[in-house]
């Protein structure tokens, strides 16, 4: 009995984790911003940010959303926080330093750079 529940789980895993094999006739538009082989030719600036052409003319572009500095500012903040804050329960400053690292960290790691 275990292993027919265990084979059947098995067969379902990989069953579902399986790619669609199904793709668009030749004819067919490709949706979004990707063709149908999913290529996109992407170019790059002098400081880093990605860009590519659409099929309407414009110009798209992909940079980072500053998640790892919004992480990293909130660990240094809530450090800093904590040791300035020395009186009582040091929650207070540790969520205050937390709030303000994340704010300044998430704001250095995106850059003053604007996607143009």
């Amino acid at each position: 009995m275990k292993k027919t529940v265990l084979a059947t789980m098995v067969a379902a895993t990989a069953i579902t984790s399986m790619p669609a094999l199904a793709r668009p006739p030749h004819w067919a538009p490709a949706h979004g911003y990707r063709s149908h082989d999913g290529d996109i030719e992407y170019r790059r600036t002098d400081n880093g940010i990605r860009y590519w052409r659409g099929e309407d003319g414009r110009y798209y572009c992909r940079r980072g959303d500053g998640t790892v500095g919004l992480l990293a500012g909130a660990v240094v903040g809530a450090l800093l926080g904590r040791a300035v804050d020395t009186r009582g329960e040091r929650t207070t400053g540790t969520i205050l330093g937390a709030a303000a690292g994340a704010l300044i960290g998430n704001e250095l790691a995106k850059g003053p750079s604007r996607c143009r």
